[in-house]
């Protein structure tokens, strides 16, 4: 049958769309929560620490070590994928950029790369394609904080987020399906680099708009509340840092990782040192955690030639004899969207009722969600406000208190001399997120009408999400 020409036009521009991008939109877009129920029902995966900081018997390189120093003589990513597929896992991710800013793929962005040192080969095209080989998902690892490129606390320029988007970018096009971006050192108390330096909007939109079905994961559970999504499409948790889970409370698709060593990237000592027990691994984490809507990412470590140790591979093999994987877990439950966009009235100037003199009004949004306001238990019915840089459009609010305790509350904000009501709010959680049609003022208001105890609030966000 002769095809008409609109059609056979249609299908070139179909073609060429998908060369390009093949994750463009012609391809099978799938919802947030149907990508966040698809990561948790993978319950157990291979974190894989593999960087320069191998070659230096620390956790954190010299920013300025040599390339030289990364050379690998036996590297052998499927034996990797098949120590992975022995203890059951689904998925393996792998350090691509740590915080000293080595890149183990071929980047056109810097010279301290992979491509430098006596390897010269793409260690990241070598994972993705062994791991795939095997049936099982690729995800990678990056760090914004990059101490080598010098994107550190106080000396972010203009180039360093061009080189972010580049490198991601990289990431994103070269190597195939990317199951998740798994981001470090951005806005922790330790890196200090805020959403607003390196902006966090842009970088998420610019992921989706590449791969719209790669998760956003970024490692900032020592910052932000566990009852809320903000900055992440998945609550994850470092336990090597202090980081847990409430395995009994928990309502958001969330990762726990933890090292099978006593260290993240692989040391001297690890081949002669116990690793952590595997009946340890499946009872007090897999198990517990899977149950909790939780997917555990157990860190395994190449050495210095680029394979597996023999104590981590036998661990591995005891995990998989002992643990089989069940598929998915149980659904989701419903919960708010992460909130990525921008804090407009962070470290704004703030007003209130009557508080205490060691808890003023600034504590509510100094982006400290440590610090409270605490409203004086004399006044009946407290209010906070805050101010905007001038009269702007918002869409959401998210009040956070320290702990549960506010119950019934107002927002308002003010235009052109006037209070005008945006909601009435009954909600007993610590975390409450409000999304409306936008609006426009130079102030907002929360009145609270009623809580069990003295009023406080840990931080008051208002941002204009893109929707």
């Amino acid at each position: 049958m002769k095809q008409r020409p609109s059609i056979l036009i249609g299908l070139t521009l179909l073609s060429i769309c998908f060369a390009v991008n093949p994750y463009s939109s012609y391809a099978q877009k799938k919802t947030l929560s149907e990508l966040q129920q698809g990561f948790v029902d993978l319950r157990f995966g291979m974190f894989i620490h593999y960087n320069i900081p191998t070659y230096q018997n620390e956790d954190w390189a010299d920013p300025e070590a040599s390339a030289a120093i990364f050379d690998p003589k036996k590297l052998n990513c499927d034996q990797w994928a098949k120590a992975a597929k022995s203890a059951n896992m689904t998925y393996g991710c792998l350090t691509t950029k740590h915080h000293s800013g080595f890149a183990i793929w071929n980047t056109k962005t810097t010279d301290y790369s992979v491509m430098s040192s006596p390897l010269k080969r793409d260690v990241v095209k070598e994972f993705t394609d062994a791991f795939r080989a095997d049936g099982l998902k690729v995800m990678l690892y990056y760090s914004i904080l990059d101490t080598h490129h010098k994107l550190r606390p106080n000396s972010i320029t203009p180039a360093h987020i061009k080189m972010v988007k580049a490198q991601l970018t990289e990431l994103l096009t070269n190597y195939g399906e990317i199951g998740a971006i798994i981001i470090d050192g951005w806005d922790a108390p330790w890196s200090r680099i805020s959403y607003d330096e390196i902006p966090f909007e842009e970088i998420y939109t610019l992921i989706k708009s590449i791969q719209p079905n790669c998760l956003v994961m970024d490692l900032n559970a020592a910052k932000y509340p566990a009852e809320a999504l903000f900055y992440t499409d998945i609550k994850s948790y470092e336990q090597n840092a202090g980081q847990h889970i409430s395995k009994e409370s928990n309502r958001l698709p969330a990762m726990s990782c933890l090292p099978l060593n006593n260290s993240w990237f692989w040391k001297s000592s690890f081949p002669n040192e116990p690793v952590r027990k595997p009946s340890s691994m499946v009872n007090d984490n897999i198990i517990p955690l899977n149950e909790a809507l939780c997917n555990f990412m157990l860190n395994v470590a190449p050495n210095r030639d680029g394979l597996l140790d023999d104590n981590a591979l036998a661990a591995l093999k005891e995990i998989g004899d002992t643990w089989s994987n069940k598929g998915p877990v149980a659904k989701l439950p419903v919960y708010d969207a992460p909130i990525i966009s921008t804090n407009l009235v962070k470290k704004r100037p703030s007003n209130s009722s009557w508080g205490y003199d060691s808890n003023i009004m600034d504590f509510a949004n100094d982006d400290n969600f440590g610090s409270s306001w605490v409203s004086n238990p004399i006044v009946k019915q407290p209010w906070l406000e805050v101010s905007l840089d001038k009269e702007m459009h918002f869409n959401t609010i998210v009040v956070t208190e320290n702990k549960p305790n506010i119950k019934k509350y107002r927002l308002e904000y003010y235009q052109k001399g006037v209070w005008k009501p945006i909601l009435s709010g009954e909600n007993s959680s610590r975390v409450k997120v409000h999304r409306f049609p936008s609006v426009q003022g130079s102030k907002v208001r929360i009145t609270i009408d009623g809580s069990d105890k003295i009023a406080s609030l840990a931080e008051f966000g208002v941002y204009q999400e893109k929707r």
